[in-house]
């Protein structure tokens, strides 16, 4: 499998509008709101796909990786590169999650070598959680939402 990055583009952009994520991660569905897509559009998205550009999934770094309520609980309080990513719902759980976020990691470490990465995670998400711990992943601070229970989890180790 040969995965590449790829600026987004309002082709994929409105193809990740449509995804819907089976329960319990059903949560993770984006909603059809206004602004959706010019955020999406932002230049702070890049999106996965394979060698014949099908989509995989898309990754975000900055502001838009944080979940609102963890300002509030201090939980984006160190100075390090947010990310948030998705993966393409019919690929999720079949075992491409190392080779998809490490293609991610790297490409966001080599961009920003000093700093630390930072993943906010729904706590519920087992599946995710135990991936990025072996990505190198730390939990750090907890927050509770709307939707429950959250962890940033923190890679410590930059590229000098």
């Amino acid at each position: 499998m040969n995965l590449l990055i790829r600026s987004m583009t309002e082709g994929y952009a409105k193809e990740i509008l449509e995804w819907s994520y089976e329960k319990p991660y059903d949560f993770y569905n984006i909603e059809q709101e206004e602004g959706q897509l010019e955020e999406l559009l932002d230049g702070t998205y890049f999106v996965v796909v394979n060698n014949t550009d099908e989509l995989y999934g898309f990754f975000c770094v900055g502001n838009a990786a944080k979940v609102p309520a963890g300002h509030q609980a201090n939980a984006y309080a160190d100075n390090c590169v947010d990310v948030g990513l998705g993966m393409k719902p019919d690929l999720t759980g079949q075992g491409h999650g190392t080779a998809f976020c490490t293609l991610i990691l790297e490409f966001i470490q080599r961009a920003n070598p000093c700093l630390p990465l930072r993943l906010t995670v729904a706590h519920f998400n087992k599946r995710a959680i135990k991936l990025y711990k072996k990505l190198g992943f730390e939990m750090a601070r907890f927050f509770n939402t709307d939707n429950g229970l959250f962890v940033t989890m923190i890679k410590n180790d930059t590229i000098e």
